[in-house]
């Protein structure tokens, strides 16, 4: 029989809306890590999952800012990092280093974050000093043979008041792809056979360290560490067949790309803590993130005979953020509390794009031997000054509901200087209320109101790489773009089944869009149409998200834990570039997935599955002249893992099973795309292999 997880124990609300699990639930499990307490826990992944709001930060390009919120806390306190935030550090804290684990539903002015949804609060042990070192060592095993090493070393530990977490590792981003691409004319006679190979040999270093000291009279410092360095080259090798004349001719295409990436951050907070409970935090983060990739594509009539370059394109970007937040707390009444602050934060992008084409003028050795293309809108620096003046008022309204209001009032300067100027203000009010209501202590009602201020990717200020269509190599910036802004409302009800026997979530929410974004024309003339990322209107999203993780008691597998998600929802634009209604990107039809664990703890031993896929048609992407669809994604994980010899972790995954192999179509028209003359269809099937992983843990 498994433990039984503590409700109510070492609340931080007072309330019932806070499950604790001790270090001893875990113990039968033999965790070498804090990751693997919570992946036992029953609906962790809703809570790992973040705010929805992180679906448009992935795809617009990541959020500026630290804001109020974070998923998961270490001894009740957020890190002051992006990259190097909380989330990143689970695999490097030693589970033999926690008292207990909390599982936050409640809001509280105590908590030192906003709850978005749920939170995590990993609560460490306290020891007068001590250390422990945490090693991973692996191997991955791709589809062409190839086999990469991996490793993590980390110390954890603490002396006094000190407390520290310093870590390195190395992991593979090794990938090879291949892909067939089929290109068919209107009448769906053969155009072109294009088979492509594609390996990117990159591998990433990091090396990160967490620091707090902790003083006898409340207050807190720490400081958190950053360096990471990834060299990402890639080369391609293309076969093309062209069934346009008598008979089909092949030829073929190499492209190398090399790379370099790294990126450091600084952060730090302090905390003080006041006699009449009122407590002052100040954050500060500063970062760089820096890019450089080359593109050189070369013509080859038969493989071996002389390479003729057809491109060169040069991109390099540095993206900096410099980062400080303070705020005050204090409690106004025994069940109301108030935090005021301001943030700040000043944001640098550098980029230039530099493209050479054979056309026959003046070769230039800056262009890769090739003729230098004046490109409007290549060299630019875009620089943001942002303030944000916040309120948040806690208000525990009686022992079973409270309410979250806050304001964050939002000023910001974007001046774009380079081959075009441009200086533009903006300011925006910022109002969210979120409810709770505990039916009882297994079931939690939610409803929240949001006005959201989606931040402007700096990327598509200025020229750049055209990431989707390799038939345009470069897609036009635009310093005009404003804000995409929404309303939202959505409503959560959480239950909790007796005796951890597992969870249920469902949320169901509406978002009213303005001013989304999109490709709008800018073409200079009815024969060159060219299109770049534009406000396009308003629209709408509805949809509901169901999620279960259940424990197999009925099936007298206490020890096995499912868990299964679905996500459907509608969203509608109007679109003036195709003249027609379409969905609000990135939001599609939906997606499902479906997980497996078992523990077999008499024998050191869990095993499992993990599943995911998107609805087919989910996701297109509309231009001024095509469109392109993009096809599922499933993955099917396997994993085994043992505790064995030594007392060490031995780990065997394989991904990617099924091999699946993702099926992408663009169709291509004369002209305009709202005319409909339909030109050419491209069909491609792209597969990354099935890939093996063995890793060996353990803690010292």
């Amino acid at each position: 029989m498994l433990p039984v997880a503590v409700f109510g124990q070492d609340e931080i609300t007072g309330t019932d809306s806070t499950v604790t699990y001790p270090a001893s639930y875990f113990s039968q499990y033999s965790p070498v890590s804090v990751n693997d307490m919570l992946e036992r826990i029953p609906g962790i992944d809703l809570a790992l999952g973040g705010a929805t709001s992180e679906l448009e930060s992935r795809f617009r390009g990541g959020n500026r800012g630290l804001g109020g919120s974070s998923q998961i806390l270490i001894d009740g306190k957020r890190l002051a990092g992006k990259a190097n935030e909380a989330r990143s550090q689970l695999d490097r804290i030693a589970a033999e280093d926690v008292e207990y684990i909390e599982l936050v539903r409640g809001t509280s002015s105590d908590l030192d974050v906003q709850n978005s949804g749920q939170l995590i609060n990993i609560v460490l042990l306290e020891s007068a000093s001590g250390s422990s070192y945490g090693v991973e060592l692996g191997m991955r095993h791709f589809q062409d043979g190839s086999v990469k090493p991996e490793a993590t070393l980390s110390l954890t530990g603490q002396s006094g008041s000190f407390n520290y977490l310093v870590s390195a590792d190395m992991a593979p981003g090794y990938r090879v792809e291949e892909s067939l691409e089929l290109s068919m004319h209107s009448d769906l006679n053969f155009n072109e056979i294009i088979e492509l190979e594609r390996e990117i040999d990159q591998t990433n270093y990091r090396f990160n360290s967490n620091l707090s000291w902790d003083f006898n009279n409340g207050d807190r410092i720490a400081l958190n560490l950053l360096y990471g360095e990834t060299d990402p080259p890639s080369k391609l090798l293309r076969e093309i067949t062209d069934y346009n004349g008598a008979s089909p001719i092949v030829t073929y295409e190499r492209e190398r790309v090399p790379a370099e990436a790294y990126n450091w951050e600084i952060g730090g907070d302090y905390e003080r803590n006041f006699a009449n409970g009122g407590k002052y935090k100040l954050l500060f983060i500063v970062n760089d993130r820096v890019g450089d990739t080359t593109r050189e594509r070369f013509d080859i009539a038969n493989l071996g005979d002389i390479e003729n370059k057809n491109l060169f394109l040069d991109s390099n970007s540095s993206y900096q953020e410099k980062i400080v937040r303070t705020s005050y707390t204090w409690n106004v009444a025994a069940d109301q509390g108030i935090e005021v602050g301001v943030e700040g934060a000043q944001t640098t992008q550098d980029s230039a794009l530099l493209l050479g084409l054979p056309l026959g003028g003046e070769h230039s050795e800056q262009h890769g031997g090739l003729t230098a293309v004046d490109l409007p809108n290549a060299i630019s620096t875009v620089e943001e000054i942002r303030y944000e003046g916040f309120a948040v008022h806690n208000w525990r309204i009686n022992p079973r509901m409270s309410l979250e209001s806050s304001l964050v009032a939002e000023y910001s300067e974007i001046e774009q200087s380079g081959d075009i100027y441009n200086k533009r203000d903006f300011d925006f009010l910022k109002p969210k209320f979120d409810f709770r209501y505990d039916l009882n202590n297994s079931s939690q009602f939610r409803f929240t109101l949001e006005k959201f201020v989606a931040q402007l990717s700096f990327a598509d200020f200025s020229a750049n790489t055209n990431e989707r269509d390799e038939d345009q190599d470069t897609i036009a910036g635009n310093p005009e773009l404003v804000q995409q802004q929404s309303w939202r409302y959505t409503a959560y009800f959480d239950y909790r089944l007796p005796n951890d026997g597992g969870v249920v979530n469902t949320r169901l929410f509406y978002y009213d869009f303005e001013d989304d974004i999109g490709r709008i024309d800018i073409s200079p003339s009815p024969t060159q149409l060219e299109s770049t990322n534009g406000n396009v209107g308003d629209g709408r999203v509805v949809g509901l998200d169901v999620n279960a993780s259940v424990r197999l008691s009925m099936l007298n597998l206490p020890q096995a834990l499912v868990t299964a998600g679905l996500l459907v929802q509608d969203s509608k634009i109007f679109d003036p570039l195709i003249n027609d209604d379409r969905k609000v990107v990135p939001y599609d039809r939906g997606g499902f997935n479906l997980g497996y664990r078992h523990d077999v703890s008499s024998l050191g031993l869990n095993y499992g599955f993990n599943y995911q896929d998107r609805f087919d048609g989910n996701r297109a992407f509309w231009d001024i002249y095509n469109i392109y669809y993009i096809g599922s994604r499933s993955n099917l994980m396997l994993f085994a893992e043992k505790t064995g010899w030594l007392g060490l972790t031995y780990r065997l995954e394989a991904i990617n099973v099924l091999d699946h192999e993702q099926k992408n179509e663009r169709r291509r028209y004369v002209g305009y795309f709202r005319d409909d003359v339909l030109d050419e269809i491209e069909r491609f099937y792209v597969t990354d292999g099935v890939r093996y992983t063995f890793k060996i843990r353990g803690t010292f």
